[in-house]
């Protein structure tokens, strides 16, 4: 078989015959590699509180429209163990940058859940400081969600993301050398990118140790400073998706449930078209419906992805759940990398 051209910066503009032709050879490229097994992981996301006041995000912590919540341990531990979906392999709880919830919700399920099931665990809990990082992977967490989201570090400031770039990327590398199984991100047609910007993120993420990306279109928040803006384009998101899968064959790269929001997204099509370009990863969500309005990671109006729904995209794209679980699959196929010496701990 002949070497898969890699991506370049043209690719990201592709539209009409030649994107079609990018799509397709990502595709292929997936298909190879993982057959037609595609990751269903479960979301549960834990708390709405967040330190951070990122301009694109409607938890910030300026937003006083929001009803806070933290969630209760005891009430997702019995649907957790009880009540999932049979697909969900893996489980991924998500808040924002709140270190409470993470000794009093996250740890405490963490450990439940290692004893009593075999269900790989994810977190994506901001940045953290050290003792709680090693506390999540003793009570049984594998990977790391971490997003960069944009690899220019004056775009990052000017968005007042969390600290700077150069800090969030020290985690990053931290966490993958502390044994962990990393995953980042970033989002295409923030406010202020250029076509060099968006390209800058293919040659960050590609030379950090992650076994994962994602990219996630540009969706303005209530109650931000960008709520005006323009949404992203969902084309040039799932032109990054297969563009990220021509660049590294063996990555995690999910469909993101904000693909079925911008106009233009077409309904559920952008998902689907999302697993045609390369992605293998679908999260379903398991987040409490009361609890789903107040975690605005999108918009309030955020699109759900269900149970039912995981199944009849599968379906309908020829695809099926994977039979063994996705940490499952990194510790067959990525050996961790050597814990580092202790190191002082990331601002």
């Amino acid at each position: 078989m002949s070497p898969t051209p890699s991506p370049s910066p043209e690719d990201l503009s592709a539209r009409d015959q030649p994107q079609a032709a990018l799509h397709a050879r990502a595709g292929a490229v997936t298909r190879a590699r993982f057959g037609d097994e595609v990751f269903v992981r479960g979301v549960v996301e834990v708390s709405s509180f967040c330190r951070e006041d990122c301009d694109y995000c409607a938890m910030r912590r300026s937003n006083r429209r929001l009803a806070r919540f933290r969630a209760n341990r005891r009430q997702l531990e019995e649907w957790l163990l009880r009540h999932r979906p049979a697909e969900v392999t893996d489980l991924n709880f998500q808040a924002g940058e709140d270190p409470r919830v993470v000794e009093e919700v996250v740890l405490p399920l963490l450990a439940t859940l290692r004893r009593e099931t075999d269900l790989g665990l994810s977190v994506g809990l901001g940045t953290l400081e050290a003792p709680l990082y090693r506390a999540l992977r003793a009570a049984g967490a594998s990977v790391y969600i971490l997003k960069f989201e944009t690899a220019d570090p004056v775009h990052y400031r000017r968005l007042r993301a969390p600290g700077t770039l150069e800090e969030r990327l020290d985690h990053l590398r931290r966490l993958a050398a502390q044994g962990w199984f990393v995953s980042s991100g970033f989002i295409a047609g923030l406010p202020g990118e250029t076509p060099a910007g968006l390209w800058r993120n293919f040659e960050l993420a590609d030379s950090l140790p992650l076994c994962g990306c994602s990219v996630s279109p540009f969706v303005p928040g209530e109650d931000t400073p960008l709520g005006g803006a323009p949404a992203g384009d969902v084309e040039r998101v799932l032109n990054c998706i297969a563009a990220l899968r021509l660049m590294r064959p063996d990555w995690i790269i999910p469909a993101v449930s904000a693909l079925n929001l911008p106009p233009g997204a077409n309904g559920a099509e952008g998902y689907r078209r999302a697993l045609r370009a390369g992605a293998n990863l679908v999260t379903l969500n398991l987040t409490p419906p009361r609890l789903r309005a107040e975690y605005p990671i999108y918009t309030r109006h955020r699109y759900i992805v269900s149970e039912t729904y995981v199944r009849q995209t599968l379906a309908a794209e020829g695809l099926r759940p994977a039979r063994r679980g996705l940490v499952a699959h990194l510790e067959q196929h990525l050996r961790r990398p050597a814990a580092a010496p202790p190191a002082p701990a990331p601002a």
